[in-house]
């Protein structure tokens, strides 16, 4: 069971509160956050784009833009290498439609993720010489292609690299660290020690919208575009660089809140016939989006693409401007999901088995290998497995080339330093504290498993999922104004999580399972004044079930669904939300966690 935290950081609340006409539980919540000061706050409420960094800050970027201006005027051939995933597509497109604007002689290559493996290799630039290129310009991928933009400046190619990757680095004696960055014309990327950036936390896609800012300003000065014309194109770009940054599962903090909010918005009213297809087919179109919408509907089957076929299908939609053929492809890109989605169930319970019936379930560091499973899917069933059991994951498949995989990390771990320990075991690796991706040959996985053991630095309790709550607070302090006030916090996600409360002495009076697959709860809940609430449960039902039946026996549990139970009494963890059915809104609790 997961240990329930509450947060308690101190503040003057009701001064907050009246400040800034908000309710004292949401000021509350604001502090959770590490929000702090009237600037801070005025930002985190109400920051427009007049509040994000200026893309000169990135080291490398104006020499970038100023390269890019050179080779447009001078009709270079500029190759755009991406990558695969959310962010790779949605980075390759900024910089593909903002230099063929104004006139760049571009082209676009998505690297095969089985064929080509993650980011620029020398089959790339061999071709990019073959075709003439003149400029690499890469994106979501190159900082530690090292050898490889050795090779394309051997081949008289200017190579400006743009990513958000870790920078590779050398341990020196003394234990200190110098960082390789590759031999390209110009790199930009904030996680150079160097670059004076303020926010180090964007996506490949805000990088490249960045430097398209800076390439754009230049070009309306010459008059290739005008003003107008720029700040629409700007815009636009602007829904993808807020798409990738929730797909790529950035930190919604500082200015990344800002791009979602206001990318979200563009999303809706996008003219990108791509985009429009995308809801469409998803059944989104004319719908408020929210960061759940990027992160699980239409995300997925972007990246799905990516896994399962090649992710320039994805990249077509975007740059298609027929509407008929961003139908056909938005259709095969959702189909593609859904049929990722059942390899997914079947992958993940082949990792679980694994897991519970071998000595895997002692390691505080999961290796699981699943020669068969398809290798695109090994970074979602290691997510999977990571809600699970609550431990760093790798999940290894049998590629073309020896084996290949991805992690996922606890915040306890920092993924890419405790693998760069042992990296003479890999052929290939490379990724940030959270996320990882590996090649090595099969000889090596147990030495990879038995190191990473060995040398984790994990203690007990770090393998124990931690709930902050955010406030104890009873369900009858809930109104439809504060829950309309919550929004104010949006968007939700990874760094700035839906805010949670507690309440004890929460009696579940009945009950009853809904949904296709009856995979969702709906009950009536009463509390110690007997005030009732609807509550839904959107969880683990087997484990619900279980855990009611342990501690209320069968027969209760079973009287709770057939006509109402009086003795399940529990405390549970919840966030309020707003029904809507025929226009009139109601009150619901959605329960998160539970304990008796």
């Amino acid at each position: 069971m997961a240990k329930w935290m509450v947060s308690a950081k101190k503040a003057d609340f009701n001064g907050i509160a009246e400040k800034f006409q908000i309710d004292p539980v949401i000021a509350r919540i604001i502090r959770n956050r590490d929000v702090v000061g009237d600037e801070e706050v005025t930002k985190f409420l109400h920051g427009t784009m007049a509040d994000l960094y200026d893309p000169a800050l990135l080291k490398d970027a104006e020499k970038a833009a100023a390269i890019l201006r050179e080779k447009t005027g001078e009709k270079k051939k500029i190759r755009v290498i991406g990558d695969y995933d959310i962010d790779g597509v949605c980075a390759t497109y900024i910089l593909t439609a903002c230099l063929e604007r104004c006139g760049a002689k571009v082209s676009a290559v998505i690297p095969h993720r089985i064929q080509d493996g993650y980011g620029l290799n020398e089959r790339l630039i061999e071709e990019a010489g073959a075709d003439g290129v003149d400029t690499i310009l890469t994106c979501d991928n190159g900082i530690a292609a090292f050898s490889q933009i050795a090779f394309a400046k051997e081949l008289g190619m200017t190579v400006i690299v743009t990513d958000h990757h870790e920078v590779p680095y050398e341990v020196q004696a003394d234990g200190s660290r110098v960082e390789t960055p590759p031999p390209a014309d110009a790199v930009v990327d904030p996680k150079q020690n160097d670059c004076p950036y303020p926010y180090k936390g964007i996506c490949g896609a805000v990088v490249a919208y960045k430097l398209m800012t800076l390439y754009l300003g230049e070009m309306a000065k010459q008059g290739v575009l005008s003003a107008d014309e720029k700040e629409m194109l700007l815009q636009e770009m602007l829904s993808f660089a807020g798409f990738a940054t929730v797909g790529d599962v950035m930190e919604l903090t500082d200015e990344n809140r800002i791009l979602v909010r206001y990318g979200l918005r563009q999303i809706e009213r996008s003219a990108n016939p791509g985009l429009r297809a995308l809801l469409a087919v998803n059944e989104l179109a004319e719908k408020k989006l929210s960061g759940y919408h990027i992160g699980f509907i239409l995300g997925p089957c972007l990246n799905a693409t990516g896994r399962l076929d090649t992710a320039k299908r994805a990249l077509a939609m975007f740059r298609t401007k027929e509407q008929a053929e961003a139908v056909t492809i938005a259709g095969e890109l959702k189909a593609l999901n859904d049929s990722r989605k059942e390899m997914t169930l079947q992958g993940t319970a082949q990792a679980m088995e694994q897991i519970e019936n071998t000595a895997l379930k002692e390691d505080k560091v999961l290796v699981v290998f699943l020669p068969d499973c398809h290798e695109s899917l090994a970074g979602i069933i290691a997510g999977r497995i990571r809600e699970r059991y609550h431990r760093p994951v790798f999940v290894l498949t049998r590629g073309e080339e020896g084996v290949k995989g991805s992690g996922r990390s606890i915040e306890a771990y920092h993924m890419y330093d405790k693998m760069s320990e042992c990296k003479e075991l890999y052929t290939k690796y490379g990724g940030h504290k959270m996320a990882a991706g590996v090649s090595m040959t099969e000889e090596n996985v147990e030495a990879f498993r038995e190191y990473l053991n060995a040398h984790s630095g994990l203690k007990d309790e770090d393998l124990v999922e931690v709930i902050h709550i955010d406030v104890p607070m009873p369900m009858s302090y809930v109104t439809i104004d504060f829950v309309k006030q919550l929004s104010l916090l949006e968007p939700f996600g990874n760094g700035n999580p839906k805010p949670v409360f507690a309440q004890k002495n929460v009696r579940v009076c009945r009950g009853r399972i809904l949904g296709k697959n009856q995979n969702v709860g709906k009950y009536r809940v009463a509390d110690e004044s007997g005030r009732e609430y609807d509550m839904m449960y959107f969880g683990d039902l087997e484990r619900w079930h279980a855990f009611l039946t342990a501690h209320f026996g069968q027969e209760e549990t079973e009287r709770l669904y057939a006509g109402g139970s009086g003795r399940i009494v529990i405390s549970v963890i919840y966030y309020p939300d707003i029904n809507v059915y025929r226009g009139v809104e109601s009150l619901q609790m959605v329960m998160q966690d539970y304990s008796a």
